[in-house]
């Protein structure tokens, strides 16, 4: 169980503008929706898709390492790795089976596929977007197990578009519709304390040194 008081007397640490930003922030984050990246070659790519989690409230991302393992470029995610939580995967098949443990769908985006219109996608469901390396796209394996293929409308020459690109356009989307709807897509209470206590810790460069002389001042009373 959290020790509230323990949070309130961190919380006393932080600027305001910070905490303000927290309050704002968590009520719109979602875990009802996620995204998974599969051996995504361009650091860039990998970073900037996290970028875009961050900026339409998805509060986890998974990636896919099987072949292909580097660290988030933080220039390009711009500091998102510290509010977005990474799942890191060696293989595909435990990323799905991960997902599937919690509830996701699993949906395959690629322009190839005719199954779902980025517009006709339905909402309700717990979701998670794979997308495929920068050549090849997703793994056959992925194509097998996915549950719907979702595709965004292109009417140019162009065939596809970049990972981070899509990924942006796709959860841009999703997000808007689902804020609009009456789905129960917000975390629980329970998510959002530990969410809070998890960005103090990272805000905080002394939060070790804080808790510590908390706990001494309270067995002290």
């Amino acid at each position: 169980m959290q020790d509230l008081q323990l949070l309130d007397y961190l919380e006393t640490f932080l600027t305001e503008n910070r905490r303000e930003r927290f309050k704002n922030v968590l009520p719109q984050r979602t875990k009802h929706f996620t995204v998974a990246t599969e051996d995504v070659y361009q650091l860039h790519n990998t970073s900037a898709v996290m970028r875009s989690c961050d900026v339409f409230g998805i509060q986890e991302l998974n990636i896919v390492e099987e072949v292909n393992s580097k660290s988030i470029d933080r220039e390009i995610a711009m500091g998102a790795q510290k509010w977005v939580d990474l799942n890191r995967y060696h293989s595909t098949a435990d990323c799905i089976s991960d997902l599937r443990d919690k509830g996701y769908q699993i949906v395959a985006t690629t322009p190839h596929r005719d199954d779902c219109e980025l517009i006709d996608f339905d909402i309700t469901k717990k979701s998670c977007f794979f997308f495929g390396r920068e050549t090849e796209g997703l793994s056959e394996q992925v194509l097998e197990e996915a549950d719907c293929f979702l595709k965004i409308p292109m009417v140019g020459f162009t065939e596809s578009l970049n990972i981070s690109v899509s990924a942006a356009i796709i959860l841009q989307h999703v997000t808007a519709q689902l804020r609009k709807s009456a789905i129960n897509w917000k975390l629980t209470e329970a998510e959002v304390i530990e969410k809070r206590f998890d960005w103090i810790k990272k805000t905080l460069k002394d939060y070790d040194a804080i808790v510590e002389r908390y706990d001494s001042t309270k067995n002290k009373l």
